[in-house]
This record gives C-alpha cells, structure tokens and sequence, in this order.
C-alpha cells in the first residue's frame, strides 16, 4: 500500500480507541467553509455606520464652509455700513431673479441676458483658441524643430496681462464686441497649446518605437496613440483655459460696456448699488463653478482607461 493509501489513526467518538481512517477521508470530514457566507451583523454594522459618517461629513463641510462665510460677511458688514450683508444681497437676488430676462432697451436688460450675453463671448472666444490651440500643441510636441521656434514666441507673449491686448482688439476690430472675444482667445489660448504639447512630449517612447515598427501613418499615430494618451493634459489645459476666459470676459467687459456681467458690476458702481456688486460676484462664482464641472464630467466621459 502506498504512503498516499495508508491509514491515519483518529480519535473514534464511540469508545476512544483508534481507528484507521484514510487520509482523504479525514480531508472529507472536515466542512468546507463557505466563500459567500454572509458577512457578520457587527462587521455590516460598522460598514453601515463608517459610510454614514463618511456620507454626513462630505455633505456638513461645505455647509459649514458656506456658513462660516457667511458669519464673516456678516461681521464686516456690521462693522462697515457701506456693505450691505447676506440679507440685503438675498433681497437683491431676489429681485434680480424674480424676471431676469426682462429688456427695457439694449442697455436695460435681465441679469439672465447678462449672463447669457457673458456667456456667448466666453463660448466664441475660447472654441476659436481651442480650434488654433490644440492643432498648434500637437504640431509643436510631435515635432522638435517647430517646438524650437515657437518657443521664444511663447515665452514672449504668454506672461503679458490679457487686458493689455483689448486697445490692440478695438484698435484692429473697431468694436468693443469683437475686441472681448479677442482679448478671450489671446488669454486663453496658452494653457491649452502648453498642456497639449507637454502631453505629446511626454508619450512613451515605446508607444512610438511601435508605431515606426507598423509602419503607421500619422493619422493612425494621432488617433490610436496621441490622442488618449494626450487627453488627460488636454483636458487640463482646457479646464485652465475656460476659468481664465470667464475671469478675462468680467473684465473686458468692464472696460467696453455693453451687456454683459462684467458691465452690470461697473454700472452698479456707478449707481452706488452694492448689494448688486455683491449679488454679481457670486452670480461670477457659480457660473465659472458650473462651468469646470461641466467640463470635469466631460473630461470623464471621455477618458481612456
């Protein structure tokens, strides 16, 4: 009999004497245990109550956030008559949102035309910086000689304030509407073409070697092996670009006049209203924060895993 076969002496539950039990018999007596048992009530429990904790707390810090702000504003607002508090601006809101897209004349309109008007430069502006843009950081990080002589043009040009462009726009487009959306696209321009070029810069080696290898045309390159693995950069020049266009447009507007956000926060000053100054910044605020969230669950939607 072999040593595989051969008995293995038990405790016998009947008499204590030992019997001959195989090995694969003791092997079969002893229970499986159960890979999908339950889990235990005390170990669900404390599951249940770490997500709970987890849950309260994502939501009670930006409730506190927004509530010590708040207090803030409301402690200098009392200490300072000329800013009006939380209530005056609630009322203002109020007003303001309670027929925001009336129009007594161009210049008499809705906050929601302000915006809206905000809004369309911001759009103009920024899709032709993408249209330039994102083509031109492809161009300069696939090839080194291009990357080379754009540089010092970038270097030169991108530290300069956006606004000190507007007198260049009106001088050239002799209008304040189309001197907005340039001082936009100039503005806005350079985080995606820096972003989308450092990406390009920084595809493995690998991932080009085999192209070479395939033989792949350059299309092919862009679409299997640029541009997922680019996105993540793009995507970040883009988010950067939008946030410094929405802050580009406030200010131009400010200068050129017309309607826009911007212009109702300098026509308010003038009229000494500045509950409405106050209601502007946050209408600013939300609007540039639906804005980059808009463009974080696009950036999800399209992202290469």
């Amino acid at each position: 009999m072999s040593a595989l076969a051969s008995p293995v002496p038990v405790p016998s539950s009947a008499d204590g004497a030992d019997a001959a039990v195989p090995a694969a018999g003791v092997a079969a007596a002893i229970p499986a245990i159960p890979t999908d048992a339950p889990a235990s009530p005390v170990v669900s429990a404390s599951v249940r109550r770490r997500a709970r904790n987890e849950l309260l707390a994502k939501l009670f810090a930006p409730v506190l956030g927004i509530a010590l702000l708040l207090l803030v504003w409301q402690l200098i607002a009392k200490g300072n008559a000329s800013i009006p508090g939380p209530g005056p601006t609630w009322q203002a809101a109020v007003t303001a949102f309670s027929d925001p897209f009336y129009q007594n004349g161009p210049n008499d309109q809705g906050i929601g035309f302000k915006i809206v008007a905000s809004l369309g430069r911001v759009a103009t502006g920024f899709g032709l910086a993408a249209l330039v843009g994102i083509p031109l950081g492809f161009l300069i990080g696939r090839w080194s000689f291009l990357n080379r002589m754009t540089s010092p043009v970038i270097s030169l040009l991108r530290p300069v304030s956006p606004l000190a462009w507007l007198p260049i726009g009106l001088l050239v487009f002799k209008g304040a509407h189309a001197a907005a959306i340039w001082t936009i696209f100039i503005s806005s321009i350079w985080p995606m073409l820096i972003n989308t070029a450092v990406g390009v810069q920084r595809v493995p080696a690998d991932y080009m070697n085999v192209a070479r290898v395939l033989n792949l045309s350059e299309w092919k390159i862009f679409t299997k092996i640029l541009f997922p693995a680019v996105l993540p950069y793009l995507m970040t020049g883009v988010r950067l670009s939008i946030g410094t266009a929405w802050l580009v447009i406030v200010a131009a507007e400010m200068l050129t006049g017309g309607v826009g956000i911007g212009f109702w926060v300098w026509d308010e000053w003038n009229n000494l209203k500045v509950e409405n100054i106050l209601l502007a910044i946050i209408v600013i605020g939300v609007v540039g924060l639906l804005l980059e969230a808009a463009l974080m669950a696009l950036a999800r939607r399209f992202a290469y895993e």
